[in-house]
């Protein structure tokens, strides 16, 4: 008996029971599981039936858990929080020999660091994938890496207590100025003013820079015209149409045409790359970062070299 009992419970159904008790609502739960509401009422209503009592009063105001409910969720959760540290243990185990690295980047990292990060971690540890998915901003990087959706992400330093985290570069912000224009150096606010400003996105995190920047300046420049894509920035100013502040990374490759300064009052942004502090990471992650911050002390003196700026 005591070999067979509880065999028809399924760790899917102690996962539902957990979401509808963070929830008190079945067709929530249902969302954030992507499943469907009568698959949530058929778990529960499963799980109910294998444990012989009932966990969910389920009334017009929502679903709550009985007592008996209450103390079931505990032991579910702890369950659940032993077979995380499962994962993890098997993780460790497979050592450099296999497991992934999960990467939360923007474009300008993923475009311009990561690549030649990824192509040296793969000579040395073939076995190991490097997975990268692209963000709009650090933000949103740093969320994935909370969510557990990626094992590290890319970010503006410095950050929250929560991450532990490594500088990779300094990124400086630059002013494009189309061929052709009569800019001089150094550059002044008031020879910026002269001219239409192209942006990026009102509020994403760039623009948040430069904005807390103006206003430290003393400066309110109103942008002529605002571009989600760095490509349509730099095309703007190509056909002479204003000229743009953009991050130099986020700004290459350059067409050699365009004239390239820097602020009146320099501003650059710190690249770092961070995990959590309170993860426990497998071994390939810190592998992958060994292997990131040799590149990017490379990427730093090439980004310094690349271009001499007035």
């Amino acid at each position: 008996m005591k070999g067979r009992y509880l065999e028809g419970v399924k760790l899917s159904q102690l996962r539902i029971l957990i979401a509808v008790a963070n929830h008190q609502n079945f067709s929530e739960a249902a969302l954030q599981l992507q499943i469907s509401q009568s698959a949530v009422s058929h778990a529960i209503a499963s799980l109910e039936d294998e444990l012989g009592i009932v966990l969910v009063s389920r009334g017009r105001h929502g679903a709550t858990l009985t007592p008996a409910g209450e103390r079931i969720l505990c032991h579910a959760q702890q369950m659940m929080d032993v077979l995380d540290r499962i994962g993890k243990e098997a993780q460790q185990a497979k050592g450099l020999q296999g497991g992934q690295v999960r990467i939360a980047s923007f474009r300008s990292v993923a475009t311009h660091i990561l690549p030649p990060a990824i192509a040296q971690f793969r000579k040395k540890f073939p076995a190991i994938q490097a997975v990268i998915t692209e963000h709009l901003d650090y933000i949103a990087t740093e969320k994935a890496v909370r969510e557990g959706k990626a094992d590290l992400c890319m970010t503006y330093l410095p950050t929250s207590a929560e991450f532990e985290t490594w500088e990779l570069f300094r990124d400086e912000y630059v002013v494009l100025a189309p061929p052709g224009v009569s800019v001089t150096a150094p550059l002044t606010w008031e020879a910026i003013a002269q001219h239409p400003l192209i942006l990026g996105p009102d509020n994403d995190a760039c623009d948040v820079v430069v904005q807390k920047h103006l206003a430290q300046c003393g400066q309110s420049l109103e942008p002529a015209h605002r571009f989600s894509e760095d490509s349509t920035i730099i095309s703007m100013v190509l056909q002479g149409l204003g000229i743009a502040i953009l991050p130099r990374l986020a700004a290459e490759p350059l067409d050699s045409k365009i004239q390239v300064f820097s602020l009146p009052n320099r501003l650059e942004r710190i690249i770092g790359v961070g995990i959590l502090s309170s993860a426990l990471q497998p071994p390939p992650v810190f592998a992958f970062l060994d292997t990131l911050k040799d590149v990017g002390q490379l990427a730093h003196y090439r980004h310094l070299e690349h271009r001499q700026i007035a």
